[in-house]
């Protein structure tokens, strides 16, 4: 038995940000310790109060990087099979670090 619990860092479009959260909710009531984006850039996100820079864009996809780092696995939330240019980035930066990668949907 592992000394703690397992570790998933969740990647997906902001546009899934509900299923994103759905996911993670699932994951923590399995006993999962769950990495995810904790700011959603896209308008639909009701919560973002103020548009993100650049400069911060690029810090956050930084620190998701540090996040897959940190998990066991990664958990891709790709609704209806959709991988967009980011998430294709950060796939192949979980694989290229022997990350193993599961899909809510078939790619």
């Amino acid at each position: 038995m592992p000394d703690r619990p397992e570790i998933v860092c969740i990647c997906g479009s902001t546009r899934f940000v509900d299923e994103m959260r759905a996911a993670n909710r699932d994951l923590t009531f399995a006993g999962v310790i769950v990495v995810a984006p904790g700011v959603f850039t896209r308008a639909e996100d009701h919560e973002a109060d103020e548009l993100i820079t650049n400069e911060q864009k690029t810090a956050l996809h930084t620190l998701h990087l540090r996040k897959i780092d940190l998990a066991d696995r990664v958990l891709v939330v790709n609704p209806g099979g959709y991988i967009g240019e980011s998430r294709s980035r950060e796939i192949a930066y979980a694989r290229a670090t022997g990350k193993p990668i599961s899909f809510t949907d078939p790619v």
